[in-house]
């Protein structure tokens, strides 16, 4: 119950990152909206990524 809880607040959390980009982005910050994004692939790539990757694993193989 608890994963489930940490996923979603992990979720809206970075919804409202990437909100808040695109809000600085129509405002004209072109740089801090780079700066957001890029730092949000890096975060996937760093930390997301290989979690991401066995859930679908693990998905898979139970639809066997």
């Amino acid at each position: 119950m608890t994963d489930w809880i940490f996923a979603f607040v992990h979720l809206f959390l970075l919804l409202g990152v990437l909100g808040y980009a695109f809000v600085s982005l129509a405002k004209g910050q072109v740089l801090r909206f780079l700066t957001i994004i890029l730092l949000l692939a890096l975060y996937y790539l760093l930390v997301l990524h290989k979690a991401v990757r066995k859930e679908i694993a693990r998905r898979r193989s139970l639809k066997k």
